[in-house]
């Protein structure tokens, strides 16, 4: 069987042919979806996800080429093969000019179909690594990374904490040239900045007091592979200077050392802070930024993909239900309800968390909304409200006493996290789903306010 778990969507108004290329893809073993015409195309495509349209330019009412441009228009990275006669060889040209990947001219052989699928369908997920891209928003998504994944072109991959960078980072990787190289990634915001330059670049023996013996750093560790620099913003700016140097050279410098490496890699970078505003600060340098921003990829956050959001908590209703004794465990339609209308501050971390504790929780093989613990959360958006006023609480207007009362769940839930944790605001921010600087913040606000003491 094909390692794609997403079907091929087939339009074709004639029988005998339709007939034909399904039995093509079920020999193949591939999963398709094979309809009359573009209106029925155009129903199945809102219904579900596939990994590329293979459609009869000659049909009625609605044609080919006006499929694919109704498809351009809602689903523009979604690869469309078009089939035609020859002489309809100039409506390919038109069909090429509005965005088709490619064109068959019948009559074809089997293996030319299966060539042309291969050549261009889109992964639905990178071998089980547990890339989920149902919503049309992801599915574009991961078609831009596996564009850019065909070439070395340094990416920078931006969002919010907990949206996957590292997921798209490693789907990168396992779809470049570089996938039989090793992928080495480097958290640059929880390493000492004493450590850090050392990690990064590498020592010699005696570089340091405790250098007993040389070690390769993350640069060279990364060798004919993918090196993620992961919240690169955090890097401190003195060795800011000296990456700028290693990505304009492509080579290394042990600390210590005399004799430079030269690097064959390729550089992922990225940021949950707008990296602009850090430009605009003196926080990070702005020709360190152009070096890693040749080809920037913007994470949408899980809010805004929220299709994705049952799948990708019934991807780790499996993974956790396994390695917890719950295997087979499901959500009720209420809770993947739920799921779906809440706004997912910390995103897919937060979505991990809630799974893991529903799983500890459920006393049955199915998840009610009950279990989830969806309060109002810590880190959602709340309305600006007018300075209260001087005299009693009792006069405040309701949206007023809705916002009073959800920064004090927020206030609540951070510091009952915080308690369980036993103060460590390592994990208290792990199971929050929120960046460490973001604790702080908050945490000095309640100090402020006598709500606080350490």
């Amino acid at each position: 069987m094909s390692e794609h778990c997403l079907p091929i969507l087939v339009v074709e108004d004639d029988p005998s042919l339709r007939e034909a290329i399904g039995d093509t893809l079920e020999l193949a073993g591939r999963a398709h979806v094979a309809v009359d015409g573009g209106e029925a195309a155009l129903k199945v495509l809102a219904e579900q996800a596939f990994s590329i349209v293979v459609s009869d330019v000659r049909m009625m009412p609605m044609d080919g080429i006006a499929l694919l441009k109704e498809i351009r228009a809602r689903l523009p990275h979604l690869p469309v093969v078009l089939m035609t006669a020859y002489a309809e060889v100039d409506k390919a040209v038109d069909a090429m000019r509005s965005g088709a990947c490619d064109f068959l001219l019948k009559p074809f052989e089997p293996k030319a179909l299966l060539a042309h699928i291969n050549k261009y369908e889109l992964p639905a997920s990178d071998d089980g690594a547990g890339v989920v891209a149902i919503d049309p928003v992801s599915r574009d998504l991961f078609a831009i990374a596996q564009r850019v994944a065909q070439t070395d072109a340094t990416v920078l991959l931006t969002g919010e904490s907990g949206v996957g960078k590292e997921v798209v980072a490693r789907f990168i990787h396992r779809q470049s040239a570089r996938r039989d190289g090793p992928f080495v990634a480097i958290n640059c915001a929880a390493i000492p900045e004493s450590l850090l330059e050392a990690t990064l670049f590498g020592y010699e023996k005696g570089a340091f007091t405790g250098a007993q013996q040389a070690q390769a750093g993350k640069f060279e560790q990364a060798q004919d592979g993918t090196l993620l620099l992961d919240e690169v913003t955090e890097m401190p700016m003195a060795l800011q200077a000296k990456l700028l140097r290693v990505l304009q050279e492509r080579e290394v410098e042990r600390v210590g050392g005399k004799k430079p490496v030269p690097l064959n890699i390729r550089i992922v970078a990225t940021s949950n802070r707008d990296m602009a505003e850090a430009v605009a600060r003196g926080v990070f340098r702005e020709d360190l930024f152009y070096r890693l921003n040749v080809f920037p990829v913007a994470i949408p956050a899980l809010r805004q993909r929220r299709e994705d959001i049952v799948a990708i908590a019934r991807h780790f209703l499996v993974d956790h239900g396994g390695r917890f004794g719950r295997p087979g465990v499901a959500l009720s339609p209420a809770a993947e309800a739920a799921l779906t209308a809440y706004d997912w501050p910390g995103n897919v971390r937060e979505l991990e968390n809630v799974i893991q504790r529903a799983l500890i929780m459920a006393s049955g093989q199915t998840i009610g909304p009950e279990v989830l613990n969806l309060a109002p959360s810590p880190l959602a958006a709340t309305p600006a409200v007018p300075a209260a006023p001087t005299h009693a609480a009792a006069t405040l207007t309701e949206p007023e006493k809705k916002v009073d009362n959800m920064k004090d769940l927020e206030r609540d839930h951070i510091l009952r996290t915080l308690a369980e944790v036993g103060g460590s605001r390592k994990k208290a921010i792990e199971r929050l789903g929120i960046s460490e600087r973001t604790l702080r913040y908050k945490l000095q606000q309640y100090r402020d306010e006598g709500h606080f003491q350490d």
